[in-house]
């Protein structure tokens, strides 16, 4: 299963950084993002772009989870040569992370 099927996001960026937030379509899949998507498995997905730290911060109320990325942006989106490294591409490309197969009864649900 794909983290798109389970949520959806928002990106910004700021100079070399990149922010990140995943939304659950169902409140139900938030523990599910909470155990499945970390920092690490984030900084793992970006590997090949981003050089600084992946930080997670947790938003329960909204069933969100925001990544701030340091280093993203190969100096920011207006030094950079690459015209594909900005926060709405960084945003697509996390909700194609491989999650796992968790359509297990007390796993995934469809989003209502």
């Amino acid at each position: 299963m794909l983290l798109h099927e389970v949520a959806h996001a928002r990106s910004g960026d700021k100079g070399d950084t990149s922010d990140i937030s995943v939304i659950a379509y169902n409140a139900m899949n938030y523990p599910l993002m909470l155990e499945l998507v970390t920092a690490e498995r984030v900084q793992q997905h970006f590997a090949a772009f981003v050089v600084g730290d992946v930080r997670r911060y947790e938003l329960p109320q909204l069933h969100a989870l925001k990544f701030v990325l340091d280093g993203a942006l190969d100096g920011g989106v207006t030094r950079s040569l690459n015209l594909d490294i900005h926060g709405k591409c960084l945003s697509s490309l996390l909700l194609g992370m491989e999650l796992g197969d968790v359509r297990e009864p007390s796993g995934f649900r469809e989003f209502e």
